[in-house]
């Protein structure tokens, strides 16, 4: 615990928050676990800082047991609501469309992320991220549609939404639109993910051995004992070299093959 902490007074400043935190439903066990992973909490003025954070939700997601359990994930984090900041972004999010289910979800779940990355409220932030979209085609619809379907990914950089779209469209040849229908693709490292896999589905597609309308979610969204199980351990005895592609031992250009030219991959 904190020096700054033990020094509070026990009584006057300690004590109310405890009580609060109760009287809202939080229960012994995850109240000492809460205060033991962030003690600061207890430094948190109770009308400024804890009513309001608890206000905000409960106007969101209406049930305590939803608001506990987002407060849970929140004062772990030592992360902080901005009442004004809150409520612009649940105002965009309703703008585009979203619905109140998938809010919530966003709230409960992804709260700490989001408060990272919802800068985008910012306006030219915000434009930055919706430009790098239109430059690959995406009409507005499209644009609102990969927000709605994947709030995250409204935390993406310009520099991540470009890396990604350049390898998904110029090198494996899936339209924009196609990429825009799955945007959690759009989240996933570059590097970790989307090379590893789509270098497997390149060796694959250049040898005949696989249709070249492959849908990118099978390729990308599946998880990996799938991917491995459909696309590497079925032809590993006529490309036995696909697992070494898979975890980056063998580069393409061992093999002949690279991503130069682009796959024939239609909408």
């Amino acid at each position: 615990m904190r020096p700054r902490v033990l020094l509070l007074n026990p009584e006057r400043t300690i004590l109310p928050k405890l009580e609060f935190l109760c009287s809202i439903g939080v229960s012994r066990s995850d109240l000492s676990a809460i205060v033991s992973q962030n003690p600061e909490l207890l430094n948190r003025s109770i009308k400024q800082n804890l009513i309001p954070h608890y206000h905000i939700l409960k106007s969101i997601l209406v049930s305590d047991e939803k608001v506990i359990k987002c407060l849970k994930r929140l004062f772990k984090s030592s992360a902080v609501l901005s009442q004004n900041d809150f409520y612009v972004n649940l105002s965009l999010l309703r703008g585009l469309g979203m619905p109140q289910s998938s809010i919530s979800f966003l709230v409960i779940y992804h709260l700490v992320v989001c408060l990272k990355a919802f800068n985008f409220a910012e306006g030219k932030t915000w434009e930055h991220k919706i430009e790098a979209y239109r430059r690959w085609g995406l009409s507005e619809e499209e644009i609102s549609s990969i927000f709605r379907e994947s709030p995250l990914s409204m935390g993406l950089s310009e520099k991540k939404i470009m890396c990604n779209m350049h390898f998904l469209v110029c090198k494996m040849g899936w339209q924009p639109a196609v990429v825009a229908r799955v945007p959690i693709v759009l989240c996933y490292g570059l590097e970790t993910r989307i090379m590893p896999r789509c270098s497997v589905v390149r060796v694959l597609l250049l040898n005949g051995l696989i249709k070249a309308d492959i849908p990118i979610s099978s390729v990308l969204t599946s998880c990996e004992k799938c991917f491995l199980e459909r696309f590497v351990i079925k032809y590993q005895d006529l490309v036995p070299q696909l697992l070494d592609v898979f975890q980056g031992k063998m580069r393409l250009t061992e093999l002949g093959f690279g991503f130069d030219n682009k796959s024939v991959i239609p909408d």
